[in-house]
């Protein structure tokens, strides 16, 4: 498979449909990514659903609308990567951004190092694929920079040093203006900010996956890095709209999600509703509100939040203007020892390796 370009008369017609007035709003809270020339808010779209791939299917109508609302709530960081619907996603950022100088008034954040062979995903973070990747994401994008650019995952046929080398070029060019790594550990890390200055990573992170907190969480907060914390609903788990009888469709990444498996489901959707219950008793707020606010709670971070349908962004005033302390994060965890027995990790997500990548390991 290659990347999809949408029928170009479909995207005008739905990016010309008009959105509702703006919505009244919280304070947005903000954060530095590595210094005042990129100020970004705490709560970032996401936009792996809104291409479609892996989630279902895509109404570019509706992502065109969900963007527009998450403006109109404050967000001015949009995440996406070519992967994403195939290239679909960026097209779609691209078109919505481009009207009323829109585009330079919101930061993009977007990724490389994947590529698809026939039918596969296979990671890819050579010099040349970079290369070829920066110019097809800018076109679809429609800008001629990027606030944010990502390797995706790492690749073990390709030395890290080799694959920061390129990013490291890029940003002398000014074709980006921030690097960032998604998916790598501590020492992966560090090892590419010997050659390029890493300001971002963005590993999953939520009440339910916290690997991070044992090495990377400690290590961003020490070198000054900002963590764009994805999954931070736990693919829909931490929404507080599922149930037992809840099912996924079609190409959907829960059919083959532990987490969505029973007995486990289960679980965790006992923690769910015994974090709503403690949520609503002691804030007045939703598990959901709950689930963002501990995100930003942990340190230097920024919340992924994943939408679909802008009436699924209306809580973000929800998590703004209060916080967590001590006794509260202390029960949350409680709730999770007590309700969730098995617990499991998104390792599921990650693509496979290649043959190449086999003989190395």
């Amino acid at each position: 498979m290659r990347a999809v370009t949408s029928d170009p008369d479909q995207l005008r017609h739905d990016i010309a449909v008009p959105h509702q007035p703006n919505y009244g709003r919280a304070e947005t809270e903000t954060i530095e990514i590595g210094g005042p020339d990129i100020v970004a808010s705490r709560i970032a779209l996401g936009t792996w659903a809104i291409g479609g791939w892996m989630w279902g299917g895509s109404d570019t109508r509706s992502a065109f609308r969900t963007i527009q609302a998450a403006i109109d709530h404050g967000v001015n960081i949009i995440d996406t990567a070519p992967v994403y619907g195939f290239g679909l996603a960026e097209e779609i950022v691209g078109r919505a951004l481009a009207p009323n100088g829109r585009r330079k008034r919101i930061l993009i954040a977007t990724k490389c190092g994947l590529e698809w062979q026939g039918n596969k995903l296979r990671r890819n973070a050579s010099p040349d694929r970079i290369r070829e990747e920066i110019e097809e994401s800018l076109k679809r994008l429609r800008t001629d920079y990027i606030d944010i650019y990502l390797l995706h995952w790492p690749d073990a046929v390709v030395p890290i040093e080799e694959t920061a080398g390129a990013f490291a070029k890029l940003l002398k060019e000014g074709k980006i203006r921030a690097i960032g790594v998604s998916n790598l550990d501590r020492a992966q890390t560090e090892r590419f900010s010997q050659i390029a200055p890493v300001l971002t990573t963005q590993p999953p992170y939520n009440l339910f996956e916290r690997d991070i907190e044992t090495d990377l969480l400690p290590y961003a907060k020490e070198a000054g890095l900002v963590i764009l914390a994805y999954s931070a609903l736990c693919r829909g788990l931490l929404s507080g709209r599922m149930s037992s009888e809840t099912r996924f469709e079609g190409d959907d990444l829960r059919r083959i999600d532990p987490k969505f498996q029973q007995p486990r489901f289960n679980q965790y959707l006992a923690a769910v509703s015994a974090l709503d219950g403690f949520a609503r008793a002691n804030f007045g707020k939703s598990v959901l509100a709950l689930a963002l606010r501990w995100i930003l709670d942990q340190g230097p971070t920024i919340a992924l939040w994943g939408a679909r349908r802008p009436e699924q962004l209306g809580a973000i005033a929800e998590v703004t203007g209060w916080s967590l302390d001590k006794p509260a994060m202390h029960e949350i965890d409680r709730i999770l020892r007590d309700t969730i027995t098995s617990p499991v990790g998104p390792e599921f997500m990650a693509p496979p390796p290649s043959a190449a990548e086999r003989l190395v390991a």
